[in-house]
């Protein structure tokens, strides 16, 4: 049975690669296919009568791993030069703005028709929903432009840790006033002092250690210490964005004499195999999590006629909003406008909503309908994009 649940996982693994190499050819979003064949993978054994283990409970622990290594590669993607201000200035505006307005709006309704909560506990339900999930968003930009892929990472990165910010903010607060605002302040401050020290010497470790086993240490740092600060509530995703924009943009930080002294000739040729080394971790770590959430998706959840109409409204919502707010800072719609998918994150924030904030209308159901229509509205986008730029650019033929 050992053996035979060992090449099952590795048969969906390798199912997962093809998935991801041909996504730029079919367009198909690959949490789309993966949660398909984590749901088709349960029919299976519920037709073979094969025994599977409460497997739920693995869920989050995927979840956070997947999250922090995601943002994690995508920060080391990014380049820190002055003319990508702009951009990261543009892409900030709208990861938050959205993201606030989502939230508040879909509070405010879940507040109106659910008499049992106040609306701090609806804004706690609704903002799951409002956050973009990177790990959708950054793998399916990856055949975009650079500069629309920048956008979406530095967008979707930013969405993630504001996202969890607010979450944190709204649940861990029995109320919200200027005392509460002010332990907040006090905690980014930590955080940023936290990520600076951690950074600096994560990054001596790496340009230090001489030992052939260097990367996987230096992985397991980064997870210790974004679960040491979890654990203090404190904004820990800041501290992995902040260290992956750090290390990889040594070139642009050379005049500082402290990163003179992490020797960034050695140093960068070290991040760019760690760099290599957190892309394939990233890859395991995510494919694990979407086959295992499509396997604990129940069908009639899935097909839940009542929270339908409530998914439909919100993801509509989702996408007029972001149109509007892609226009006023003079943004592309194509192919920008589709790439606002709710996954990873949205799932993990929902499964952390305390059980006496909880409301009965922002249940299973609704968040795997909204993650399943916000992914085909991607798809389908994309689709429409790739056909548009043939149109536009038609071969010629001799």
């Amino acid at each position: 049975m050992n053996a035979s649940i060992i090449i099952t996982v590795c048969a969906l693994l390798l199912l997962a690669y093809v998935f991801d190499v041909t996504s730029s050819k079919t367009r198909i979003p690959s949490v789309i296919l993966l949660l398909a064949l984590g749901w088709f993978v349960k029919q299976g054994t519920m037709l073979l009568n094969i025994p599977i283990p409460n497997l739920e409970a693995t869920l989050p622990l995927i979840g956070t791993i997947g999250l922090i290594l995601i943002v994690l590669e995508g920060s080391l993607d990014l380049e820190l030069k002055k003319e990508n201000y702009t951009l990261i200035g543009k892409s900030a505006i709208v990861a938050i703005v959205p993201m606030l307005l989502l939230s508040f709006g879909i509070a405010q309704a879940i507040y109106y028709f659910d008499t049992t909560i106040s609306f701090k506990d609806s804004l706690a339900n609704a903002i799951p929903i409002s956050v973009i999930s990177s790990a959708v968003a950054i793998s399916s930009a990856k055949n975009l432009i650079h500069s629309q892929k920048e956008f979406i990472t530095y967008e979707s990165s930013l969405s993630d840790i504001f996202g969890v910010i607010l979450f944190n903010f709204i649940t861990l607060h029995s109320e919200i006033d200027v005392a509460s605002f002010g332990y907040f302040i006090l905690d980014l401050f930590f955080i940023l002092i936290i990520s600076f020290a951690a950074t600096v010497g994560l990054a001596f470790l790496l340009s230090r250690i001489k030992h052939k086993v260097k990367f996987a240490p230096i992985i397991i740092l980064v997870i210790m210490i974004y679960y040491i600060s979890k654990i203090y509530h404190l904004p820990a995703l800041i501290f992995i964005l902040l260290f992956g924009l750090l290390v990889g943009n040594l070139d642009e930080l050379k005049h500082y004499k402290f990163v003179e002294k992490l020797r960034p000739e050695i140093l960068n040729k070290e991040i760019q195999k760690f760099r290599e080394l957190t892309t394939e971790f990233t890859f395991l770590i995510r494919t694990l999590f979407f086959i295992l959430f499509g396997f604990l998706i129940k069908t009639n959840e899935l097909l839940n006629q009542e929270t339908i109409v409530w998914a439909s409204v919100i993801t509509i919502s989702i996408f007029v909003i972001r149109g509007i707010v892609l226009k006023i800072v003079k943004l592309d719609l194509n192919p920008l406008l589709y790439i606002s998918p709710r996954g990873l994150i949205t799932i993990l924030l929902f499964l952390s909503i305390p059980a006496s904030q909880t409301s009965a209308l922002v249940n299973n159901s609704l968040i795997i309908q909204i993650v399943i229509l916000t992914a085909l509205f991607l798809m389908f986008g994309l689709m429409f994009s790739k056909s548009n730029q043939e149109n536009q650019n038609p071969k010629s033929k001799t």
